[in-house]
């Protein structure tokens, strides 16, 4: 079996579509594989968004809190300095 030029083209052409085909069979699962991972990462960004406002609000109730925790401070202070009183009787 003597292959001839015209065989070879035919044999070349035959595997540039297989190869082509198999090529394009690849990208279409590829598309699906995308659109879940873009979901997943939608999902993710919305939930570090959230973690975020959430991380956000405890600092300002921490600063808040803090604010109100130099308050009483200063009153202990002062009540501690004041001079005792003495007791009647």
């Amino acid at each position: 079996m003597i292959l001839t030029k015209k065989n070879l083209a035919t044999a070349r052409a035959l595997g540039v579509a297989i190869v082509v085909a198999v090529s394009f069979a690849g990208c279409a699962t590829y598309k699906d594989e995308f659109a879940t991972i873009n979901s997943r990462l939608d999902q993710l960004d919305s939930k570090v968004q959230g973690a975020a406002q959430s991380a956000e609000s405890a600092n300002q109730s921490a600063q808040q809190a803090n604010q109100r925790l130099d308050q009483i401070e200063s009153r202990v202070q002062k009540l501690e300095s004041a001079p005792r009183r003495v007791p009647r009787g």
